[in-house]
C-alpha cells in the first residue's frame, strides 16, 4: 500500500513540472516532445515565425502539436532577428545561415516565455551530429550556455549522449527513459514515429531560406545598399525574378499568386508594372525612378507577357494606380 502511495505522490507531483518545447513540427521535435508527455509533465510548444523560413507550414506545426495534444504558442520574430543576421558572432555556415546566433537568439526568446509562463525547463528536437554547425556537441554546450539556459535545456533524443541537465537531477524527468540517437541518420526515428503511431510531422527538407544560395545572393545584394532592412523587405526577395539594373532592382511575378504577392508587399514609392492588354506579370521597380530604369521594368514586363513577338505594346505602370504608360517591342 506503501508503495502505491508512493508512486501517486511522484506522479501528481510530475504533473506540476511544466516545460517548454521548441516545437517545429517535424520529426524530431514531436519524437522529443512525446518522450516529455509521457513523464508527465506538462508541456507548452512554442515554434518561430519568418519570411525567411520557407519550409514551415503553420498548419503542419499546429497539427502536429494538436495530434499530441497540447498547447501552441507563436512567436514572431522582427527587425531585431534581421539585425543579428547581419552580424552573427559566431559567422555563417554554407550561404548567410548564422546557426549558432539564431539558436542562441531564439534561446533567449524561449527563457523569457518559460519565466513568464513559470514553466521548469526547456527541451528541443536536436539531434547530436545531426547538423554540421550547430548540432556539434561544443555547438550545443555553447548555445545553451551563452543563451543563459546552461543545464535547463534538455536534449531528449540524445540526453544518454550529453551531460546530465537539472531536469534529470531533480527527478523531473527519469534520465533512464531518455535515448541516445546522433548522426544524420533518421532511421531510429521513423522506427519510433511507427512505433508511437505519430503520422503528422513536416519533412526534413527545406526550413530556412538563408541555408539557399539564390535567397542569399539576393539578401547579399539588399545588404550592399540599404544599411536598415525590413521584413518587408525580406519577403519580397523570396518573390519571383530577381533583376539587378544599374541602382534599380526589378522583381518579376511569375504567376498570380506571386503578382497578389508583390502588389501586397511594395512600399509607397514603389513603381508597379503590368500590360494591359494581354495577360502579363506585376513587375516592381524598386530604387531609382530614370526614365532608363523605367524602360527596362516595361521592357521585362512585356517579355514575360503573354504578348506575340515583335509587336508594339503598352506597359502601364504607376507608384499608387497606373496612370503613366509608355510603348515597348516585343522581341
Amino acid at each position: 500500500m506503501l508503495i502505491i502511495y508512493v508512486i501517486l505522490f511522484v506522479m501528481i507531483s510530475r504533473k506540476k513540472i511544466k516545460a517548454i518545447g521548441l516545437f517545429s513540427g517535424g520529426l524530431d521535435s514531436v519524437l522529443a516532445t512525446k518522450l516529455i508527455i509521457d513523464q508527465g509533465v506538462a508541456v507548452t510548444a512554442l515554434t518561430f515565425s519568418s519570411p525567411l523560413f520557407s519550409g514551415k507550414d503553420k498548419l503542419i506545426v499546429r497539427a502536429s502539436a494538436e495530434q499530441l495534444g497540447i498547447p501552441l504558442h507563436i512567436i514572431e520574430l522582427k527587425e531585431d532577428y534581421l539585425k543579428m543576421i547581419r552580424a552573427p558572432k559566431y559567422g555563417y555556415g554554407s550561404a548567410v545561415n548564422p546557426c549558432i546566433d539564431c539558436r542562441i537568439f531564439m534561446l533567449k526568446k524561449v527563457k523569457i516565455f518559460m519565466e513568464q509562463a513559470g514553466a521548469h525547463f526547456i527541451f528541443s528536437g536536436e539531434v547530436l551530429g545531426q547538423r554540421p554547425m550547430s548540432q556539434y556537441r561544443h555547438s550545443l554546450e555553447l548555445t545553451a550556455r551563452v543563451s543563459g539556459l546552461s543545464d535547463l535545456l534538455l536534449r531528449p533524443l540524445s540526453a544518454k549522449l550529453l551531460s546530465v541537465t537539472k531536469p534529470e537531477k531533480e527527478g523531473w524527468i527519469d534520465r533512464e527513459k531518455l535515448l541516445s540517437i546522433s548522426g544524420r541518420s533518421r532511421k531510429k526515428q521513423l522506427a519510433l514515429a511507427r512505433e508511437y503511431k505519430i503520422t503528422t510531422y513536416s519533412t526534413p527538407a527545406g526550413g530556412c531560406l538563408l541555408t539557399e544560395k539564390k535567397y542569399a545572393e539576393r539578401l547579399k545584394d539588399l545588404w550592399s545598399y540599404k544599411k536598415e532592412i525590413t521584413l518587408q523587405e525580406v519577403s519580397l526577395l523570396k518573390i519571383g525574378r530577381y533583376f539587378i539594373f544599374k541602382k534599380a532592382r526589378i522583381i518579376v511575378g511569375r504567376n498570380q499568386e506571386e503578382n497578389k504577392e508583390l502588389l501586397n508587399l511594395k512600399s509607397l514609392n514603389d513603381y508597379f508594372f503590368t500590360c494591359p492588354n494581354f495577360p502579363s506579370p506585376t513587375t516592381l521597380l524598386i530604387g531609382d525612378k530614370t526614365k532608363e530604369n523605367i524602360q527596362e521594368a516595361a521592357r521585362l514586363t512585356a517579355r514575360y507577357s503573354d504578348a506575340p513577338g515583335n509587336k508594339k505594346i503598352i506597359v502601364e505602370y504607376g507608384c499608387n494606380e497606373l496612370d503613366k504608360k509608355i510603348e515597348i517591342e516585343t522581341k
